[in-house]
């Protein structure tokens, strides 16, 4: 399966290309879904937006799952409350992000999401006694030295949009961190469709309560929105079937880059010189601590895809 793939497993160079290229569209794929996002919750609550791409990927998360083995099977968790809990983790994470896009620029977003990396390997220290050299944990105070420059506490009012947006990227740690220990006793099958489903199960109780008739226009963007989120984890999953993800993960960064591109292009955002150099070193400081990372994950699983 794509997501049990090693960290350190050889591949091949055509294969690395590849891998690479799906990684790079699935990125720009999921920064549409951003700015699909940003632009509806502007007029829709953001409960029915998360319901729409849960349900949609939810979907998606089923029909794939099917293809191999019984749902009952898929289903079978070993520690099934981790499982749960890991899923309403990342979810509390993009209603977070959904909130703040609301009034943060796109870019300004990714920036302080850029930071998830750095709360990682804090969170590796503390829940899974993992020893973080010197070197590490001065680039994790570095990058949050970023964090301080893109916020200027002191010379700005912390928006509570930015600081949702700063829980959103420590929810995302933490989900990464107990994917990593989901992932010694589950495959990434089990992984993937748990996330969707807890995820849907739970809007599709609250969602009605919130839901607002759309018009056409907006009732399109609902569609294009799920599909983008569709799209997005298949181009994922053929990436990560060609390519592992210690080569993939650096890529990430490039949603800061396209959310720049769709924030100055469909809303007129551009970002500020602080935010720009606070980006900058805040994506330094984790493509640092990957570099680290590198090499040292053996036998531990990849993550399955990240975002509905």
């Amino acid at each position: 399966m794509p997501y049990s793939r090693r960290m350190n497993a050889p591949v091949k160079i055509d294969n690395a290309a590849r891998g690479i290229a799906l990684m790079v569209i699935a990125t720009l794929v999921f920064s549409i879904q951003d700015a699909l996002t940003k632009q509806l919750v502007q007029s829709y609550p953001v409960q029915q937006i998360l319901w729409v791409r849960y349900l949609f990927f939810a979907a998606f998360a089923l029909s794939l799952s099917a293809r191999t083995r019984p749902l009952r099977t898929v289903f079978r968790a070993r520690r099934p409350y981790l499982q749960i809990l890991r899923s309403l983790v990342i979810m509390v994470s993009l209603s977070g992000f959904a909130y703040a896009v609301r009034v943060v620029p796109l870019a300004d977003a990714h920036a302080l999401v850029a930071c998830a990396p750095l709360f990682a390997t804090a969170l590796s220290a503390l829940i899974l006694s993992e020893k973080v050299g010197a070197r590490r944990w001065a680039a994790v105070c570095t990058g949050f030295a970023g964090v301080l420059l893109i916020l200027r506490p002191g010379l700005t009012v912390l928006q509570p949009a930015a600081l949702a947006i700063l829980a959103a990227a420590f929810c995302y740690a933490l989900y990464s961190v107990l994917t990593r220990i989901a992932s010694r006793d589950d495959d990434g099958e089990t992984l993937l469709l748990y996330m969707a489903s807890v995820g849907a199960v739970i809007l599709t109780v609250v969602g009605p309560f919130f839901w607002q008739d759309p018009e056409p226009l907006d009732f399109a963007m609902m569609v294009a929105l799920g599909l983008a989120g569709t799209v997005g984890h298949f181009l994922l999953i053929k990436a990560l079937e060609a390519a592992p993800a210690s080569l993939l993960q650096p890529f990430n960064y490039l949603m800061l880059v396209w959310a720049m591109v769709n924030g100055y292009v469909i809303f007129g955002e551009f970002p500020d010189r602080w935010t720009i150099a606070g980006g900058i070193i805040i994506v330094a400081s984790g493509l640092y601590v990957i570099y680290r990372e590198r090499g040292k994950t053996t036998g531990v699983k990849s993550a399955p895809p990240t975002v509905p």
